[in-house]
């Protein structure tokens, strides 16, 4: 699933799609676009525009002034791609190139705007969703905006693994596998270690490599970029120490630790 790090980069990219007078929509996957029916937010979104785009963790929707909002989720490997009427890309660095030739039905939902340009949830897989006014009851606060007493609080209150506390998404919103080994490595903190034996200075420290952890992947990419990330395979080592990362299963996620420093 895509992270934090994943979903901001299509949030920026979405903005591209602002303030343009929609003309058409094409809602027709049923099941990308459930449970609305094919036309329903066609109907409900021609003619308007979007005007913000908004993100909490992992989830991500738009404004609009129609009165609803237009929840856009990425799935395994959605992405958001926004065109202007010569249809160049708007946003997000230069466009992947993909092994095979684009299919037209690997566009799931198609806004196309008055001025000619338009936004696709191109996606492979058919695993995104799209729908209106989606729902943000059990959305935790977001990962990188919460204070750090809020953190302290909401991860110690449990005697869970720490590293379930950051996957569970009503408690922080926003990290996944990847950013939750990333940050544990970086703070050196075991992510098997209950959450509420932790002191409050691993929990600061916790908080602060999260921080970091979240810009760093912000700003390079995705959280695949990570310092500890190309190290998490049998034979792997840790790249601060040289110590052998390890490897189980914590919270019920595969799960990599240095052997030495997060014993």
């Amino acid at each position: 699933m895509p992270e934090l790090p994943e979903v901001e980069t299509a949030r920026k990219v979405l903005e591209g799609a602002l303030d343009r007078v929609i003309e058409s929509i094409d809602d027709n996957d049923e099941w990308v676009c459930r449970p609305h029916p094919p036309g329903q937010i066609a109907r409900t979104l021609v003619g308007g525009k979007l005007t913000a785009a908004h993100r909490r963790g992992k989830t991500m929707w738009c404004e609009t002034d129609t009165g609803h909002t237009l929840g856009v989720h990425l799935g395994m490997g959605g992405r958001v791609i926004v065109t202007n009427d010569r249809g160049e890309r708007i946003g997000g660095g230069p466009e992947r190139p993909d092994r095979q030739p684009r299919k037209p039905e690997w566009d799931r939902f198609t806004m196309t705007f008055v001025d000619g340009g338009r936004f696709r949830l191109f996606d492979k897989r058919r695993l995104g969703r799209i729908r209106l006014d989606p729902s943000l009851d059990g959305v935790g606060p977001d990962a990188e905006h919460i204070s750090p007493a809020d953190f302290r609080t909401r991860i110690a209150r449990s005697r869970s693994a720490v590293k379930a506390r950051l996957l569970d998404q009503s408690v922080l919103a926003g990290v996944g596998n990847l950013l939750a080994d990333e940050t544990l490595w970086r703070a050196k903190v075991n992510p098997a270690a209950p959450a509420d034996e932790l002191e409050r200075k691993d929990l600061d420290r916790l908080y602060r490599n999260l921080e970091r952890s979240l810009r760093s992947a912000i700003a390079n990419g995705g959280v695949h970029t990570g310092e500890v990330i190309e190290h998490r395979h049998p034979g792997g080592h840790c790249p601060r120490c040289g110590a052998e990362m390890r490897h189980g299963t914590v919270g019920g996620r595969s799960t990599w630790w240095c052997s030495k420093e997060q014993a």
